[in-house]
């Protein structure tokens, strides 16, 4: 009989650097500054909407084939969540200016990260590096990404736009509120870290 633990055993880490989740985190990357123009500038919001939904498919298979095949690096577990950080920050910063998003819901968001950002000097003194992202994290990441792109399909006034506004505001809120779920989360690992009960460190990578 198999072992369930050896079924549900993490994947071994590589320092490999050229493989597809890592191509796929970086096209993340580049299209960041893409979309931001594409909102702000033009106004295509049809091509801005488009651009947003191949950020969260790749979001989705880079991690998926990096488990499939063995392809978790520690430069993807780098590169995976600050794309996702990247996109969310430009985005909701940009729906502010746009008026699709009010601005308390974009406090909310940046105030979560800069709280986590000042515990980083805290997983340091303890002899850590930032932890990994976390089931909750990737939940809340997943529903901000759907929500985006229907938020701005909401911004519309055709019959579309009728359809997709609530569906986008569902979204937002479950993930506003995972995200700082998976911040609470954190927290809680922080705590057990400066309460050490047995060796071990966490994985390298970043919290989102």
């Amino acid at each position: 009989m198999t072992d369930a633990r050896v079924d549900r055993a993490e994947p071994a880490v590589t320092d490999r650097v050229l493989t597809i989740p890592n191509a796929l985190s970086a096209l993340r990357l580049l299209g960041v500054p893409v979309f931001l123009w594409l909102v702000l500038g033009p106004h295509a919001d049809g091509w801005a909407v488009v651009l947003l939904m191949v950020s969260g498919w790749t979001d989705y298979f880079d991690g998926k084939i990096a488990r499939r095949y063995g392809l978790v690096s520690r430069v993807g577990q780098l590169l995976d969540p600050l794309a996702d950080r990247l996109y969310i920050l430009t985005t909701v910063l940009a729906f502010t200016a746009r008026g699709i998003l009010p601005l308390y819901l974009t406090l909310s968001l940046l105030a979560r990260d800069l709280f986590l950002a000042g515990l980083l000097p805290v997983w340091r003194k303890h002899g850590y590096g930032p932890p990994p992202v976390n089931f909750m994290g990737k939940a809340a990441t997943s529903n901000l990404l759907y929500a985006f792109p229907l938020l701005l399909l909401g911004a519309g006034h055709n019959t579309l736009a009728t359809v997709a506004r609530p569906l986008g505001w569902a979204f937002a809120g479950w993930g506003v509120a995972l995200y700082w779920w998976a911040g609470v989360l954190y927290v809680r690992q922080l705590a057990a870290v400066a309460r050490p009960v047995g060796g071990g460190r966490y994985g390298e990578g970043a919290p989102a």
